[in-house]
């Protein structure tokens, strides 16, 4: 009998595609996969282990899991993913029902760890994580007309708050006529929208290639046949050149959206978190970009609470959160094991972490309302992404919109019906929060 496996993939969207390798190898070594881990034979958690709140959720997963397996309804439990690098052998001696604990380099041989799992054997395997695999076969799992294209993996930025280059080590850049042959792939199967994706789009190249190769390599995505849409996301404010801003501003298929996780404005903080610049330098960067691609949507990820933050800080932030007018997540600063900003003095109280992260996150929703108020009226292209049964219409994605992480466009329909992945126009008339309402003209 064909033994079933369910894949729970959590955190970022590069531990995604992660999961889609692994999925390719199972069922090429003929495992039945299935949505549902539940209701597997083999449940696969691969999780993420970047801040607590992360990590908390990948064992209460791994637990929800076990629980099951208690019961009889699993018969066995694989963890692999960034928490499983990140503390190897300890997940197995602090969670019992697990059957194995792998790091990310031994990702490739995944069916044969399965295997020996169903059959009763404890497996521990942490091999160079620089052996996890970053090309191959994919199943994937997204919508069929919109996928994640994983560039590059590992960090060398090495901010002093952050464990990912621990955990997935330095830098690397996949070469770019494989990175181009897999596009040509997603896009023969149907997909419209590519995610470009690495823990920084913008260093891609540096290592193979000797100089910074993003813009090259986002004008040979641009050639594919079929491709709709490219969205950059990931970068680091000190490798936006004019070179890319130019790619950007010329090519059509690439959409006037740049995701650039900033942390913080204060010069002081930014020095700590070994990060370069200060408000002045930042405020330049933006209106530059803006002038380079008229029209374009910055998002970005904000930090609060990092360690020796003022009051004074803060509301450098929240002035520059005001002045700037971004897209943005705000998350309470972490204080991370094994990273240098763990160790700093003037650790900010729990609480005041929060209250300023919720200030943050207040503001945005404010800048969002505004700006969905300035679109009522107006007519915008949507990449329909389904029917929201609920809600009774259809829903989408304008270029504003990158899957996931942004809100969405809810829309009625006259007379014809649209179908995933057709892009149609949408006269906006109102908006439900930051969520975009319309009619399909």
């Amino acid at each position: 009998m064909q033994n079933t496996v369910g894949i729970v993939s959590l955190g970022c969207a590069k531990n995604r595609v992660d999961a889609e390798l692994m999925m390719y190898k199972l069922n090429e070594a003929g495992f039945k996969l299935v949505q549902d881990a539940a209701m597997a034979d083999a449940a696969i958690i691969n999780t993420c282990g970047f801040i607590e709140s992360a990590k908390q959720e990948s064992i209460d997963e791994i637990l929800e899991l076990a629980q099951l397996k208690k019961e009889g309804k699993i018969k066995a439990i694989i963890v692999t993913g960034c928490l499983a690098e990140r503390y190897n052998s300890e997940l197995m001696k602090e969670l019992s029902e697990v059957d194995a604990v792998i790091g990310i380099g031994k990702n490739a041989d995944i069916a044969a760890v399965v295997r020996k799992a169903l059959d009763g054997e404890k497996v521990e395997a942490f091999p160079d994580k620089l052996d996890l695999p970053l090309d191959g076969g994919r199943v994937q799992s997204t919508e069929p007309h919109w996928a994640y294209l994983k560039i590059a993996d590992g960090c060398d930025n090495c901010c002093t708050y952050c464990a990912i280059p621990l955990i997935r080590g330095r830098f690397r850049s996949r070469k770019m006529e494989d990175i181009v042959a897999e596009a040509e792939r997603l896009v023969r199967n149907g997909v419209k929208e590519i995610n470009v994706i690495a823990q920084d789009t913008t260093r891609y190249g540096e290592d193979n290639y000797g100089r910074l190769m993003l813009p090259e390599l986002l004008k040979k995505l641009c050639r594919i046949d079929g491709l709709q849409w490219i969205r950059i996301l990931y970068c680091y404010p000190d490798r936006i050149t004019d070179e890319l801003l130019d790619v950007m501003r010329e090519e059509d298929k690439i959409v006037n959206y740049i995701d650039l996780p900033l942390q913080h404005c204060n010069g002081r903080i930014l020095k700590a978190m070994n990060r370069r610049g200060d408000k002045e330098s930042l405020t330049a960067l933006i209106r530059r970009i803006r002038e380079k691609v008229p029209g374009v949507v910055l998002r970005t990820t904000l930090i609060t609470g990092f360690p020796g933050e003022t009051d004074d800080d803060f509301e450098e932030l929240s002035a520059f959160v005001e002045e700037m007018q971004f897209r943005l997540g705000c998350f309470a600063y972490s204080q991370e094991e094994d990273t240098p900003a763990a160790l700093m003095d003037d650790q900010i109280d729990e609480d005041i972490k929060q209250h300023r992260a919720e200030i943050i996150s207040e503001q945005e929703a404010v800048i969002m309302n505004d700006w969905c108020e300035k679109l009522i009226g107006k007519e915008i292209d949507v990449l329909v992404d389904g029917f929201d049964r609920y809600a009774e219409c259809w829903f989408g994605r304008s270029v504003y919109d990158a899957p996931e992480v942004d809100p969405c466009v809810f829309f009625t329909v006259s007379d014809r019906k649209p179908q995933a992945g057709e892009t149609v126009r949408v006269k906006i008339t109102d908006h439900i929060d930051c969520d975009l309402t319309g009619e399909m003209l």
